[in-house]
């Protein structure tokens, strides 16, 4: 028997955990040390040396793409089909058993798997029913209460009552919509798993069955497992000790969406004759990224405990930047991105690593100024992200009330008792008409056609447009779009909604003040066209055709959490500042702040052979300007392994420059940080930024002395082209 082909491309470590005795076996694999080779050559040893059927394997995973990459490296490696085998997830597994016994598991045969969307239209139809407001009762909010009871394990039935009145109510929906769902024949995805652990459980011999036919259980990504996933692994393997698991405690991050790192722990309590073998030798990344990683990781208490370490050497020190400021940071990151590309390196291979998706936005303008393609990996670009969309279209119906499209966006977000039916009204009057929709809601509302409810809501919405443009009138650009975020209720709408990223939705809607705050006007159009259009036009073409596509070569920028999985070349980690990362809501609370620490880790070990990392001594976001502290994870990083950088070749603290004459910059062609400029509307500044060139050239001024009488301008972006500026 040639065994070579299992055997050869493995460490010694690795062979210990693909050839050991079939027990119950814990594999604590670190990051980069190839677990999945592991998983392939562990079932493909089981088959070929211990003469198992491929019939009695069974593998989970997570996703859809790791199944798939399993599946056909054991197809590669042994030659054979692997369909015998049930290789998938754990929501793909269940449905599989489901399937096969419906009636134990007390479902129609003809049951129907409803998505994501497809719950949360059922949730809504059933709070309608039930006389509910979605203002009251967020539907989002009680999809994300009862897939987080299901993922515990927990029925309505199950539930104890309480005096709460929020919690009886949330019991009394949560029964009416498993009510509803048996009678319709509907599962959700949380569902899937429960019923399908409820269906091994309550039912001995199909249990029996699967445990006589899976001889073999083998599981990636343990340290991600939930209540029941868990639970169900236990049922499955509980009498054979046949459980073999892949995970690492130092990687699990994602408990806010109801991961058990206890699992892991657990696991060796409950299987007595485990063994347990560690993964540390680290394909991917160099001696000081993997030094930098341990040193942080290490930090965190009760962990399992694992060294990562290279035989590729130690390759190019850590870099660290202290930015002025969240511009100055940008800059920067795109300047060495310049220098990357410039040396023939590719653009797939660079990647900007952030915490909060409301940070993406000043790397991208950056970036697009710079000509240099990216993709927003598993997320939308800032100005094409549902919450901005939204509140933009609130300030485009303040300009303009014939914008229909931004009517039927808003009429009802937030939820405020405006229906379908009226909708359809308006449309029909404005299409009969040959009218916008506004002036036929107005005309609808006068035909006192509505019920009183409907024409109340309705009314208020108009009033509500109507106020707000008036109440901006004579504001700043920052100040119109703070000013109408508020009013509209967007953000209460938001923190209301729990899950869904409610609070990221807030801080990208605060971020879209700042973004206001810095915004270029082109005053050579002062005259015909006001600086909130000029602000919407921009936005428009922000949110245009300029993002690479899957397949292009294109900067990657992703959050922490996006980038688990992935590897790349050079990586930027951005904001590594307290409050921001970690995040301020971690900073009281220690078992979430292990957890920020273990996503540090994370986004240090995606590096192979650069990492930077940045943070500012200023910075405006969320609205809000701060002088934060360099991240605690920054000092946990060994000083030989890290060098700081402290040049500022494009953005310097200011300072002052006195000349004793006044001469036009665009006279002499050059223009210097720390410059004292002045203008005449928004009277005399310091050159913070210079970027651009050509007509592009732009420059940011922070006009700290107004003009006599009137408020300081504040920082604004100015092109140089149009801005007439004199150095003082």
């Amino acid at each position: 028997m040639d065994i070579t082909k299992i055997i050869d491309p493995l460490n010694d470590a690795q062979r210990k955990a693909v050839t050991a005795p079939s027990q119950a076996m814990l594999v604590l694999a670190g990051a980069g040390s190839g677990k999945t080779r592991v998983l392939v050559h562990r079932i493909a040893w089981q088959i070929q040396v211990e003469n198992l059927s491929p019939h009695s394997i069974l593998a989970v995973t997570f996703t859809n793409k790791a199944a798939k990459e399993m599946r056909n490296r054991i197809e590669e490696l042994l030659d054979i089909p692997a369909h015998a085998m049930w290789i998938g997830t754990f929501h793909g597994i269940a449905h599989r058993l489901l399937r096969r016994h419906a009636k134990q598991a007390k479902l129609p045969e003809t049951f129907q798997v409803m998505d994501s969307a497809d719950q949360l239209r059922v949730i809504k139809r059933l709070l309608n029913a039930l006389n509910l407001a979605e203002d009251k009762w967020p539907p989002r909010q009680v999809q994300w209460h009862i897939n987080a009871q299901k993922d515990e394990g927990v029925r309505a039935k199950h539930t104890i009552e309480t005096r709460d009145i929020y919690q009886q109510q949330m019991l009394a929906i949560y029964r009416a919509y498993e009510q509803q769902c048996d009678q319709a024949g509907l599962v959700d995805f949380a569902e899937l798993l429960l019923r399908a652990h409820e269906l091994l459980r309550d039912n001995p011999d199909v249990l029996d069955f699967y445990r006589q036919r899976f001889r073999q259980v083998h599981v990636d990504e343990f340290q991600d497992t939930n209540t029941i996933q868990y639970a169900w692994l236990r049922l499955l393997t509980r009498d054979s000790d046949n459980l073999f698991v892949v995970g690492d405690d130092d990687q699990s991050i994602y408990g806010w969406r109801g991961a058990k790192i206890e699992n892991i722990y657990n696991f060796q309590r409950h299987y007595a004759n485990h063994q347990v073998i560690k993964l540390e030798q680290n394909y991917r990344s160099t001696g000081n990224i993997l030094k930098a990683a341990n040193n942080i990781i290490s930090v965190n208490e009760g962990r399992m405990g694992k060294e990562l370490w290279t035989d590729s050497g130690a390759g190019e020190l850590l870099s660290l930047y202290a930015a002025f400021n969240e511009q100055d940071e940008a800059y920067f990151v795109v300047e060495r991105i310049r220098a990357w590309i410039g040396k023939n390196g590719s653009c797939n291979d660079v990647a900007i690593l952030y915490r909060s998706n409301a940070q993406s936005r000043q790397f991208e303008e950056k970036l697009m100024t710079a000509g240099i393609p990216y993709r927003v990996y598993g997320g939308l670009r800032f100005f094409d992200r549902a919450e901005i969309k939204t509140a933009l279209a609130y300030l485009r119906l303040m300009t303009n009330r014939d914008d229909d499209a931004s009517f039927e966006r808003i009429i009802n977000t937030p939820t405020r008792g405006i229906g379908t039916k009226t909708i359809d009204d308006i449309r029909a009057i404005a299409q009969e008409h040959g009218i916008s929709l506004w002036t036929a809601a107005i005309d609808l509302i006068n035909r006192r056609q509505l019920s009183a409810r409907a024409s109340n809501a309705l009314s208020g919405f108009l009033h509500l447009i109507k106020c707000v443009t008036e109440q901006s009138e004579g504001l700043e650009l920052y100040e119109k779009v703070k000013l109408t975020i508020e009013k509209s209720g967007l953000i209460e709408f938001y923190q209301k909604a729990k899950i869904d990223n409610g609070e990221e939705k807030v801080e990208n809607l605060e971020e879209l003040v700042n973004a206001a705050r810095s915004f270029v006007f082109d005053q050579e159009n002062e005259e015909y066209l006001g600086e909130l259009d000029m602000f919407l036009s921009f936005a428009t073409l922000e949110s245009g055709d300029m993002q690479g596509d899957d397949f292009d070569d294109c900067v990657q920028l992703m959050t922490l959490h996006s980038a688990k999985g992935l590897e790349f070349k050079l990586v930027f980690l951005v904001g590594m500042e307290e409050g921001l990362f970690p995040s301020q809501q971690s900073l009281d609370d220690a078992g979430r702040l292990e957890e920020e620490r273990r996503l540090c880790y994370v986004g240090i070990t995606r590096a192979m052979q650069q990492l930077y990392l940045s943070y500012a001594e200023s910075r405006r976001l969320y609205g809000r300007e701060t002088y934060p502290r360099p991240s605690r994870f920054l000092r946990e990083i060994p000083a030989e392994c890290m060098q700081e950088i402290r040049m500022r070749s494009h953005v310097n603290q200011p300072v002052t420059t006195i000349k004793p004459k006044k001469e036009s910059l665009q006279a002499i062609g050059r223009y210097k940080h720390g410059q004292r400029v002045g203008h005449a509307k928004f009277g005399e500044g310091i050159i913070l930024q210079i970027e651009g060139e050509g007509a592009q050239e732009r420059v940011q001024i922070n006009f700290n002395c107004a003009p006599k009488g009137e408020k300081a301008a504040g920082v604004k972006w100015l092109m140089l082209a149009y801005a007439k500026l004199d150095v003082l």
